[in-house]
């Protein structure tokens, strides 16, 4: 029985794939918000005298969400207490969104050639809209994004793929014909779930432990600069 190579030889040429939107992953793929959100949680250590968590360490988890960080810091918590301390830790971020956070190297250049090409692009994010809007603001480019959807837009959150669909929707572009970017394996299930040609952000939030190469992405870059190579048709 032959083969079907049309994935494999969609990744080995992907100047052949015809995009019209992109869509990205906030924390770890987007921004870079590690520089708040783990100094939040050496906040929270020092108010508690816990040891903080070395930086590094904390840092791989990032996109994991807020539970996950208060685990590496504090352990097994009871419900009530580690929703205590979540409760805290969002207190203190809601100050702290943007005093450290940036976007990733690269990525002001691709998303300003795709606003010139007049490309679409989003952000589809578990991250609440009650921080990543005002993150995206304070960076200046939650104006420019043609849709944002966060971790409360939709009744489901990622790995499920409604908040990819609900961007699809929003920019009016076929699933198919969108690329989606994320530093997580749960962004790849979700984007492949929603019919999306799927890219590891293998530069994100990614622990020692884990492999971009089982999420089993369509692709993986290690900078933002290569998504070029996806979209460079649109603006040469």
């Amino acid at each position: 029985m032959p083969v079907d190579t049309t994935a494999q030889d969609a990744a080995a040429a992907p100047h052949t794939r015809a995009f019209r939107a992109l869509l990205l992953d906030l924390d770890g793929t987007l921004v870079d918000t590690a520089p708040d959100m783990i100094g939040v949680l050496d906040t929270l250590c020092d108010e508690c005298g816990v040891a903080r968590v070395p930086y590094a360490r904390a840092r791989s988890r990032v996109s994991t969400g807020v539970y996950t960080m208060l685990e590496l810091a504090f352990g097994k918590l009871p419900p009530a207490e580690s929703e205590r301390l979540r409760e805290r830790f969002l207190y203190h971020y809601a100050d702290n969104l943007a005093h450290g956070s940036q976007l990733f190297d690269g990525i002001a250049e691709v998303l300003g050639e795709l606003d010139g090409a007049g490309v679409p692009w989003g952000v589809v994010t578990n991250k609440p809209s009650a921080y990543s809007e005002p993150l995206l603001a304070a960076l200046g480019v939650g104006q420019r994004a043609h849709c944002v959807v966060s971790g409360d837009t939709t009744e489901h959150s990622k790995p499920h793929p409604e908040p990819l669909l609900a961007a699809s929707r929003a920019l009016q572009v076929d699933t198919s014909a969108c690329l989606f970017v994320g530093d997580a394996e749960i962004d790849i299930r979700a984007g492949k779930a929603a019919g999306m040609f799927t890219v590891a952000a293998a530069y994100g939030y990614i622990e020692q432990r884990d492999s971009v190469d089982r999420w089993c992405a369509d692709a993986v870059i290690q900078a933002p600069l290569e998504l070029r190579r996806w979209f460079g048709d649109a603006w040469s």
